[in-house]
């Protein structure tokens, strides 16, 4: 009898271990090179990044994680813990995302396919990197410009920036506007557009579809522009 009960209770146990709960979102792939380690899926949750799911890999670099969608935002892919220099971004959404990257570069380049809002952020990346590597320029001139304590130059640095700023600004206000049938827009508001006008904030976040006004960014999209027009009055 206690062995039919030891029996009954293993049975038990391993059904429960083999049957994981699979999410609306499945992210699969590969990250060449990682035989060995653990692999998190994680996202902010108010103001901690938590991990949904994770995986033990032993001799194979293959994976599959998933998590319960309810609006489209950035998740993040990491091993071995919350290493902030080794991780992969993504949006994360419902559907099949797959993820190729390789264990020497990890986050630097990887290949995601099947998040259309992944598509649309890559998009603006592109073009964002070129903003960055420019104001990484001036930095450096402006660095060696006050070495040299050379005031003119230091001015017109200032003057470059400041331009720089503005074009930035603009162009990511256009692109959230071209996009704003997507949860991309609401979150560049809120990460990009720091710079940004009160009136070109209200531009995009009127423009937005009701759809993307009820996601999880657009509503901390909104709550972000009454805090701002609150501390203005």
């Amino acid at each position: 009898m206690k062995k039919i009960i030891t029996l009954l209770f293993l049975s038990v146990l391993i059904t429960a271990c083999s049957s994981k709960k699979e999410g609306n979102m499945v992210v699969t792939g590969q990250i060449k090179g990682l035989k060995k380690g653990t692999l998190y899926l994680q996202k902010m949750k108010d103001t901690l990044l938590v991990s949904v799911d994770s995986i033990t890999l032993k001799g194979s670099d293959s994976f599959t994680l998933s998590d319960n969608v309810d609006s489209p935002v950035l998740y993040y892919l990491t091993f071995d813990g919350n290493t902030t220099d080794k991780r992969i971004l993504f949006f994360g959404e419902k559907g099949i995302i797959t993820i190729t990257d390789k264990l020497e570069q990890f986050g630097y380049s990887p290949e995601i396919k099947g998040s259309k809002n992944q598509e649309i952020l890559d998009k603006y990346n592109v073009v964002n990197r070129q903003f960055q590597n420019k104001r990484l320029d001036f930095v450096k001139d402006e660095f060696e410009a006050k070495k040299a304590n050379d005031k003119v130059l230091l001015e017109q640095l200032n003057k470059n920036i400041l331009k720089l700023t503005k074009r930035k600004v603009l162009f990511t206000t256009n692109f959230a506007l071209s996009n704003s049938d997507s949860e991309v827009a609401p979150y560049l508001g809120l990460t990009e557009m720091y710079d940004a006008s009160i009136k070109m904030l209200d531009t995009v976040n009127n423009s937005l579809s009701d759809k993307v006004k009820q996601s999880d960014y657009g509503k901390l999209f909104q709550d972000y522009l009454d805090k701002i027009k609150k501390n203005e009055k």
